[in-house]
């Protein structure tokens, strides 16, 4: 709920970090609203995967977002391992939370929501150089693959509820 409801309050912007992306469909409604009215919505995701499955349920949530202005950066260099997020200029949340059913209603995870302008800023600071060390994708990205990537995709998608 917390997720949803940062998300949702999102003026300006809401910039997140997970190395694992299967959202649940209150999340994914909640970044696709928020990107038709207007907000900077970017979702920061590693471009080597550690969790095939995971990668590639990944790609799924991809064309439903990015015809409502949400995009999608893979990390390239490295592992992308950080659960961060930014809303707006003032509220940061760090930490173990992937955007994942499995972080949301099987582990026990914590992040701290942090409403300060400083700290804000050095989160801030922290994706601009993570994005500078990334590749903003694209349609083709996924268009482009074959017969069997796409199959693969689909099928990852079935199991994103236990992923």
């Amino acid at each position: 709920l917390m997720f949803v409801h940062a998300i949702s309050s999102a003026r300006e912007r809401i910039w997140i970090a997970s190395p694992y992306f299967v959202p649940s469909e209150a999340v994914m409604s909640a970044l696709q609203l928020a990107g038709l009215r207007g907000v900077d919505v970017r979702i920061l995701i590693p471009d080597q995967p550690d969790h095939l499955l995971v990668y590639l349920a990944a790609f799924s949530y991809f064309d439903e977002a990015v015809s409502t202005g949400v995009q999608f950066y893979r990390y390239t260099d490295g592992f992308l391992h950080q659960k961060a997020m930014l809303i707006d200029d003032r509220v940061a949340a760090i930490g173990t939370a992937n955007l994942d059913n499995r972080s949301f209603r099987l582990n026990f995870e914590v992040t701290a929501l942090v409403v300060d302008d400083g700290f804000a800023a050095e989160v801030e600071q922290m994706f601009v150089d993570d994005f500078g060390r990334s590749r903003l994708m694209q349609p083709g990205d996924y268009d482009d693959k074959g017969f069997w990537f796409k199959f693969a995709v689909r099928l990852a998608r079935l199991t994103s509820p236990v992923l």
